[in-house]
């Protein structure tokens, strides 16, 4: 990727805003995402265990939802290969669930900037909301990018 078109640090402002693309979570990712972690409770897979529970249908891993926050998955991750050092952290909170078949896209606003020498660490607030605009999850990350 050409150079002028790479971010760094110094390239964001305080409230700055950015959004990833909406995912439908099908039974292809409860399946894999289960097949890979091994977190096959019924919730996930069982559609008469799930339609008794106080959800009344099939819910989303919890860290598959956290998953869909990933800034990797959106065009501004290009930008930042030049830039990107370290993904330092993240954390979140669920506020509702999310089923088979809800649509997913995130909502990123920088919420922090802290210059380190040639470094500096990006703190992103995050938001995941679904296909009728509910927040499901309010969360965090932070990411150590160069300076110009």
């Amino acid at each position: 990727m050409p150079s002028e078109s790479q971010l760094y640090f110094d390239d964001f402002t305080l409230g700055e805003r950015f959004r990833s693309p909406g995912r439908t979570l099908g039974e292809a990712h409860f399946l894999l995402f289960a097949g890979l972690t091994g977190d096959n409770h019924p919730i996930h897979y069982d559609e008469d265990y799930a339609r008794q529970s106080r959800f009344g249908a099939r819910v989303a891993h919890g860290l598959l939802v956290m998953a869909m926050s990933a800034l990797g998955a959106t065009a501004l991750s290009q930008r930042l290969e030049a830039s990107m050092i370290a993904f330092l952290e993240q954390g979140g909170r669920f506020l509702r669930p999310v089923l088979l078949g809800d649509s997913v896209h995130a909502e990123f606003e920088v919420a922090g900037l802290e210059r380190k020498g040639d470094k500096g660490v990006l703190r992103l607030r995050i938001r995941l909301l679904n296909q009728r605009g509910e927040e499901v999850l309010e969360g965090h990350h932070a990411y150590l990018l160069r300076c110009r």
